[in-house]
């Protein structure tokens, strides 16, 4: 007796584009962020300088938020990107307990040489669907997002 049958059509349907939509990310995220070890970042890492070059200085807590890391998480992540010199935290002279991060000139000019190639590989990645399909994936991947929290 095969759980086949023991499946909705409905559930059959939701589990089968669960698996193609986990495909295509592990395929777009590797295509993506291939780059990356050229330059010894990890995703995390260049999320982080990322969102410092196109925002500005943030707290950690912030830019845990914008990366969707934990505070243990993102903490090592900038720990590391500090080792390299690439960022520098500084503490709030009214709360000590608040750190901002900022891009030194070594991670802006390490970032602002990795962003353009960056914005052309997500110009090929997606290049196998219209601009049509990209806006309607961008639409359901959004309402997708809103229903799961």
């Amino acid at each position: 007796m095969g759980s086949k049958k023991a499946l909705t059509k409905n559930q059959r349907l939701v589990l089968n584009t669960y698996t193609k939509m986990m495909r295509a990310t592990n395929s777009v995220t590797m295509g993506m962020h291939r780059h990356l070890a050229d330059h010894r970042l990890t995703v995390s890492q260049f999320g982080v300088l990322e969102a410092l070059y196109h925002i500005g200085p943030l707290c950690q807590r912030d830019i845990g938020n914008k990366i969707l890391k934990t505070s243990g998480n993102i903490t090592l992540v900038i720990d590391n990107l500090e080792k390299r010199h690439l960022v520098k935290r500084t503490k709030d002279e009214n709360d000590r307990r608040y750190m901002t991060v900022k891009l030194t000139k070594k991670g802006k000019k390490l970032i602002s040489k990795i962003f353009p190639l960056h914005a052309r590989i997500a110009e090929q990645v997606f290049s196998s669907i219209t601009t049509e399909q990209m806006d309607m994936l961008g639409k359901i991947m959004k309402v997708l997002g809103k229903a799961s929290n």
